[in-house]
């Protein structure tokens, strides 16, 4: 039985490829030609390849959880989501207007903190900033960037619009996988791809060797650019290969590096000790340097910070960077956006309650079944409660744990997250799904033609983690949108 779109029903959610059942979107029209054409068995046979790709590419995640077997090969599935180029223009002047504020509101925290005494940002919350680097005070980075990797995240409405839900500016993760994304998809379905405008995104290994080359130290033409990692068991120690191969980068540990007497960090290569100028680090900031944090620490480089204090290396993205990084600092970014750019957020942000604020507290807890709950500083869906789905037991401690440290919660309201045709068990049904687009920032700056969309693979499920059970989906920016 060939796919009727006739039969496939998303509810109420905003689908991205049908407005209603039998009516795919301007943008979809071609891929659901085509999907329309394929049979059952063509389907099965299609998963299969890109299953079989996953595999021979070596894509893998890791699960901590999962105790001995961490790595899994990567969840994906072959329908793709698809995004109207004009639709994607608009979005990408938000991102680009979202991370340039950010990076402004780095600089000025870590220098004249101009907007706490303009009272736009509140001195208790940074007061209270568990990722407010007191030792990054007074450095002044390249362009004034200190966050020249973004990965935001977006989310759409049952309505159509578009939010931003978080900004990730420590170490986000997730590029590799759009990137195999798109290949896994050119050997399962390579004729789509002659009759169908999608924007490329394989360009990106070179401009983020561009963007890490714009601030070196040193102006060579090919500068030393290293990647560090923490190692094999770091839950993303695939990408950091991957991007480390593909930029024609070293891939480094701790280990590799020392810094020399001259206040340079050097690596240890065959040939004897070779100068870095540029280290992509992945590794947090309290495991950077142990002389300057973690004492205990072996994933760092003890002088590293010393290094970059001395401007004779660069660090991306830079230390302290994460102070924006913090979910009780995204709800201020609207108001960022208009001091320094003096302009509206092109994206907007999901209303947010700030459980530090009394009044917000009180409501948060008399709608905790409402409500979905976020710790400040935590990723992949660790920590959170999804009131409407959580237990009376569950809200109870949830509740104990807000009055305990109410600065470290967010609130907002149960988002009703688009959908996205999945192939289950033979049939197509709609999937929530988000989107990780990538912005590089220097002295340029550079917005991926799309992103990571990552989908909740289980039924009716809310969170999109690959840590917690979600998959993903190559994400298509279609440039003859509406024709």
């Amino acid at each position: 039985m060939r796919i009727d779109w006739n039969h496939y029903d998303p509810g109420s959610h905003f689908d991205e490829l049908l407005a209603a059942a039998g009516q795919p979107r301007a943008a979809a029209r071609g891929l659901a030609q085509y999907l329309r054409s394929l049979s059952d068995a063509d389907l099965a046979a299609r998963k299969a390849a890109a299953e079989l790709a996953i595999v021979e590419m070596g894509i893998t995640f890791t699960v901590y959880s999962e105790g001995q077997n961490i790595d899994r090969a990567w969840p994906f599935d072959i329908i793709p989501r698809v995004i109207p180029a004009r639709e994607w223009t608009q979005v990408e002047r938000g991102l680009r207007q979202r991370l340039t504020a950010l990076n402004h509101f780095i600089d000025d925290i870590y220098g004249d903190q101009k907007i706490i005494r303009d009272k736009v940002f509140p001195a208790d919350v940074l007061a209270q900033s568990k990722n407010f680097r007191p030792q990054c005070v007074g450095v002044r980075p390249a362009y004034g960037v200190w966050a020249h990797i973004c990965g935001s995240d977006l989310v759409r409405d049952s309505d159509g619009t578009v939010y931003v839900l978080e900004d990730n500016l420590r170490v986000p993760s997730g590029v590799s996988y759009m990137l195999e994304n798109r290949v896994v998809m050119k050997r399962v379905f390579p004729e789509l791809f002659e009759t169908q405008a999608i924007l490329p995104v394989d360009a990106y290994p070179t401009q983020l060797f561009d963007t890490l080359a714009a601030i070196s130290p040193r102006p060579l033409d090919y500068p030393q650019v290293a990647v560090l990692t923490p190692g094999i068991y770091n839950s993303a120690y695939f990408e950091h290969a991957f991007l480390a191969q593909r930029m024609g980068a070293e891939l480094v540990e701790g280990g590799d590096l020392t810094v020399g007497d001259d206040d340079c960090v050097y690596m240890h290569t065959i040939r004897g000790l070779q100068r870095v100028d540029v280290i992509y680090r992945r590794v947090d900031d309290l495991f950077l340097d142990p002389e300057v944090f973690n004492p205990d620490s072996q994933l760092g480089v003890p002088g590293l910070m010393r290094a970059w204090h001395k401007g004779t290396v660069a660090l991306a993205n830079a230390p302290g960077a994460g102070v924006a990084d913090d979910k009780v600092v995204y709800a201020y970014v609207p108001d960022m956006i208009r001091y320094y750019l003096g302009e509206d957020a092109i994206i907007p942000n999901v209303p947010t309650f700030l459980c530090h604020e009394p009044k917000s507290l009180d409501h948060v807890l008399a709608n905790l079944d409402k409500l979905v709950v976020k710790p400040a500083n935590e990723s992949g869906g660790y920590g959170l409660l999804i009131g409407p789905h959580a237990s009376r037991k569950e809200r109870a401690e949830f509740a104990t744990r807000l009055k305990a440290d109410p600065r470290n919660y967010i609130a907002q309201p149960t988002l009703d997250l688009s959908t996205v045709p999945t192939l289950c068990d033979g049939r197509l049904e709609p999937r929530h799904v988000d989107l990780r687009p990538f912005v590089l920032q220097a002295d340029k700056t550079h917005v991926t033609a799309g992103g990571l969309t990552r989908v909740a693979l289980r039924k009716g499920s809310l969170v999109v983690n690959s840590s917690q059970g979600g998959g993903s989906k190559d994400t298509w920016i279609v440039a003859e949108a509406d024709t």
